[in-house]
């Protein structure tokens, strides 16, 4: 994949449909397969932000242009200030590409939320996949971490991982610190919970560290 920075707000980067295929997503699902085409995008933000950091930090627009060989995405960061949305938008040169599909634009919107004052911002739940290749480690996260969260466990190529939610009854400070906390056992993993839910194999679906807590002495 390549991945260009266009400035401090927008990104832009290419994979091509091999590319794509070779991932596992099929040429054609990520188009009308909301949960593939989410997958997709967020795997490759994930190798975006290994590369060039670029932190998903507020409204964000995307353009997907459909080349001959594959996909051209642009990202663009907006900037909050007073409850308003300024997005500095790059203008390219015109191409005969087919215009934006809808389908993969809207696959963001779930991530922002209309405050009681009808402002744009971001959801404050925090959702992440902690990975763990010693199962007493994660025996020993279970005891150590009693707070009652949302929690599911998975196996999926010898790797054992656990889907956290913080939700927005958190503040960012108490989110950060939790998850400080179980990254001593474990470490965040760039696999998403989309791909684990599907190839993988599901354990415990709800309430994953109580049950592991009751059922395993440390």
């Amino acid at each position: 994949m390549e991945i260009e920075r266009i400035n401090e707000t927008t990104i832009k980067f290419y994979i091509t449909y091999h590319d794509i295929e070779r991932r596992g997503f099929d040429k054609e699902e990520i188009w009308y397969n909301r949960e593939r085409g989410e997958e997709l995008f967020f795997e490759m933000m994930n190798e975006v932000n290994d590369e060039d950091t670029f932190e998903m930090n507020g409204p964000l627009w995307v353009q997907v242009h459909a080349l001959d060989k594959g996909l051209e995405v642009i990202v663009t960061r907006g900037q909050m200030n007073d409850g308003s949305v300024k997005l500095e938008i790059p203008v390219g040169d015109d191409k005969e590409e087919s215009p934006v599909d809808k389908s993969i634009v809207d696959m963001l919107d779930q991530q922002f939320v209309q405050d009681q004052d009808n402002e744009l911002v971001k959801d404050q739940s925090l959702s992440v996949v902690i990975g763990f290749r010693d199962f007493e480690e994660l025996i020993s996260l279970s005891h150590s971490f009693t707070e009652d969260i949302d929690t599911s466990l998975y196996h999926f190529e010898n790797v054992y991982y656990v889907f956290v939610t913080l939700d927005e009854s958190y503040t960012d400070e108490e989110q950060d610190n939790m998850l400080s906390r179980m990254l001593e056992f474990g470490y965040e993993s760039d696999v998403t919970i989309h791909r684990i839910r599907e190839y993988g194999k599901t354990i415990q679906e709800n309430n994953a560290l109580q049950v592991m807590r009751e059922n395993f002495a440390r």
